[in-house]
């Protein structure tokens, strides 16, 4: 896992670490020094944290004209035992919702396991952005990571095969959220 980098090919438009508005601004992260662990398994020091021992990210892209952040996760997302969501929502989300994000993407091709809980932040979360057309969205979710979040989140967060294999990584960032909201658009019209 040490070897797993965040994306970086759009730190030419935007560093959280230079974003004032960013809970990240001003971060300092290593090249060298491995100083984070998911269980036993060092990860690679470009991962923030947020509060959680087993769940990392990082944010790749904020817009906040069109009002949407892109995100990048690793480890574990367990809300059974750490509560998790609580620790991303309060640490991470809750200063881009007051910078007025309204739409979130999360990649998550690096996370790993999902362990559900209470969906009570999902809920809050859900509704402190649905009054400004916001959403949650989760791209490229394992098989197994989308079963356990099945239908109790499915209600507060977009995610599953309509949501997975978009070659984010090929795009810019602008390209990804009309991709995302094309796909959450046809979701709600077939509903």
């Amino acid at each position: 896992m040490h070897d797993i980098e965040p994306f970086f090919r759009w730190r030419d438009h935007y560093i959280a670490a230079e974003d004032p508005q960013s809970p990240f601004f001003k971060t300092v992260n290593s090249e060298f020094e491995f100083s984070d662990a998911i269980y036993n398994y060092v990860i690679h020091p470009q991962w923030d944290g947020c509060g959680s021992a087993t769940l990392f990210l990082k944010v790749l892209y904020v817009d906040y004209d069109h009002q949407f952040a892109l995100i990048e996760l690793m480890g574990e997302w367990n809300d059974a035992i750490q509560n998790d969501v609580m620790l991303l929502k309060r640490e991470v989300i809750n200063p881009m919702i007051d910078a007025e994000i309204t739409k979130f993407v999360f990649f998550c091709d690096n996370l790993l396991n999902f362990h559900s809980d209470d969906d009570d932040y999902y809920e809050e979360w859900h509704e402190e952005i649905c009054e400004s057309d916001g959403w949650i969205a989760l791209l490229d979710t394992f098989e197994h990571v989308g079963e356990e979040m099945g239908d109790k989140l499915a209600q507060f967060v977009h995610f599953g095969e309509a949501f997975n294999g978009i070659p984010w990584r090929e795009m810019e960032p602008e390209f990804v959220i009309d991709v995302v909201q094309q796909r959450i658009a046809f979701q709600k019209y077939l509903r």
